[in-house]
């Protein structure tokens, strides 16, 4: 078969350059193999035309010279039974008992044709070398190949993909089991990126044996490095090669910088000493659950996080607290600044002392607050925090709380509302990078409760366990909001119960909350 254009596109596959048309119209694509006449008609060949083909083999090109442009030897010519005529150059290939079945010809404008039994050919250069051995490279072209085959001192087998980068995952299947004889498989095809994206798609098909050439700066391929002297740079890079990692898999051995550099504890702490001892602060990046019994001071005691990470970082903030309207959760931050309950209405303060506590807390233009009136569905809030995140750079955002979330799906069932919701905040927070501080509530105990200050626990926490298994953090609050002394009715004690950072867990502290102030303060049990 004689080709008159090459280097197609093909509608079957999407090739941009894999089909070639005959004289008669006929058209053949080596990266899907389809074949169709000049109407677009299916082509299957029969036995009496494969043979045609295969006589057209009668004139054999076996003039063996040396490539001088090339700097390939006549001897490595001869081995790779690559014929010159003239300004045209016969890639001959052979089957798998190494007799010649086909060959393609590198005329002087550089076009391909191809003549013989395609379909039967395996990749160039495969007819030298036996079955199994240390390491076989695949190259992504004729003169590659001989070109490393020379310069690794003619060792090591080495053979090449038939038709380019785009049908490389073809060749290579078809001569799976010849090429997977061997202990490593080097993939050196062109440093350009159709030549990188298929050496990594090829090298999949290998595993652990597979390892990737790495060029250097200004070497496309293997000839640029015979051509300019460079066969010690060559086989150096070859020795190298990098063992293939599949997407997501990171080498150990990559990491020494990595595991070198200082931990640091956090990026910022929470306000109460007791629960940095054990948790190490508060990290960007991290899914924080708090979680308490119902009127228990949750959102209080997010207040005071939200007004620490304001004072000790320069960071944006974005607040999603649902219970409440915008107008509640600003004046309950003014409270913090303050020192004083001023979203009370029997709190007594000044218009300057007002000022200054806007002045402090949402005057900053680093408080961002969602005004969630209307949709409260998980779509609707996962795009308000990715849009806090991306949109407006905050780097911790607190949603207070996801059990209303949930209460405002239509299917009814709990439990896969919070893993729906749960999943997507897990996602968002690796998507991101972003702090998010989460609020929810707890199941209620069989005994006595958590009103009535019962001990949380993983166990009670909402849904199906997602909650517990997707946070990297799960704070407990408890307090007896029932008991008859205001000491320990006002006293919440603080518990971790998951601490995926460095694995503490237990009692962190004791906040008692004074309603003169409208603050929560670390105290010592003793003090009680």
């Amino acid at each position: 078969m004689s080709f008159v254009k090459t280097h197609q596109p093909c509608n079957d596959c999407g090739s941009s350059n894999a089909l070639a048309i005959n004289e008669d119209g006929w058209t053949h694509c080596f990266a899907c193999d389809a074949r169709r006449g000049p109407q677009g008609d299916d082509y299957t060949p029969t036995h009496t035309e494969v043979q045609v083909e295969a006589k057209q083999l009668d004139t054999i090109h076996e003039i063996y010279l040396t490539i001088i442009e090339r700097g390939i030897s006549s001897d490595t010519a001869k081995a790779y039974k690559c014929a010159k005529e003239g300004q045209m150059y016969h890639f001959n290939y052979t089957d798998d008992r190494g007799e010649i079945v086909a060959y393609k010809t590198r005329t002087a404008d550089k076009n391909f044709r191809i003549n013989g039994d395609w379909k039967r050919a395996g990749l160039y250069g495969q007819h030298l070398f036996s079955k199994g051995g240390k390491y076989v490279t695949i190259v992504e072209g004729e003169f590659d190949a001989m070109a490393a085959y020379q310069m690794l001192g003619s060792k090591y087998p080495v053979v090449s993909i038939r038709n380019g980068a785009t049908s490389a995952i073809k060749d290579i299947q078809n001569q799976y089991e010849w090429l997977d004889s061997f202990d490593n498989v080097v993939i050196c095809f062109d440093s350009d990126e159709p030549g990188q994206k298929a050496a990594s798609q090829v090298a999949e098909l290998f595993g652990a044996k597979a390892k990737i050439f790495r060029h250097l700066d200004g070497m496309k391929d293997a000839c640029d490095y015979l051509q300019n002297k460079k066969a010690k740079e060559f086989t150096d890079k070859w020795w190298a090669s990098e063992q293939h990692v599949p997407d997501g898999i990171v080498v150990g051995s990559s990491l020494l910088q990595e595991v070198m550099r200082p931990i640091e504890p956090s990026d910022c702490d929470y306000p109460f000493a007791g629960m940095n001892s054990l948790t190490y602060g508060l990290r960007k990046g991290e899914l924080v659950t708090i979680t308490a019994g119902s009127g228990l001071g949750k959102s209080q005691f997010v207040r005071e996080i939200v007004w620490h990470v304001l004072n000790k970082t320069e960071d944006s903030m974005g607040l999603m607290f649902l219970e409440e309207s915008v107008r509640k959760t600003g004046l309950s931050l003014m409270s913090l600044a303050a020192n004083k309950p001023l979203h009370l209405p029997d709190s007594e303060s000044t218009v300057q002392e007002k000022m200054d506590a806007f002045t402090k807390t949402l005057g900053t233009d680093r408080i961002y607050l969602f005004d969630h009136f209307g949709s409260t569905s998980v779509d609707n809030i996962i795009n308000r925090v990715r849009y806090l995140s991306k949109g407006l750079g905050c780097s911790y955002i607190f949603l207070d709380h996801i059990s209303i979330v949930v209460s405002a799906q239509a299917s009814g069932d709990e439990r896969k509302a919070i893993d729906e919701i749960m999943t997507k905040l897990r996602m968002l927070v690796q998507e991101t990078g972003i702090a998010l501080i989460v609020v929810s509530h707890l199941k209620r105990p069989d005994s006595k409760g958590h009103e009535e200050g019962a001990a949380t626990s993983l166990a009670q926490l909402r849904g199906s366990g997602s909650i517990a298994q997707l946070s990297d953090m799960v704070i407990g609050l408890e307090r007896n909001g029932q008991a008859e002394d205001i000491t320990e009715r006002n006293t919440t004690r603080v518990r971790v119960l998951k601490n995926r950072f460095s694995g503490t867990t237990g009692p962190a502290c004791s906040l008692l909350y004074s309603r003169d102030t409208g603050r929560m303060t670390e105290v010592n049990d003793e003090e009680l």
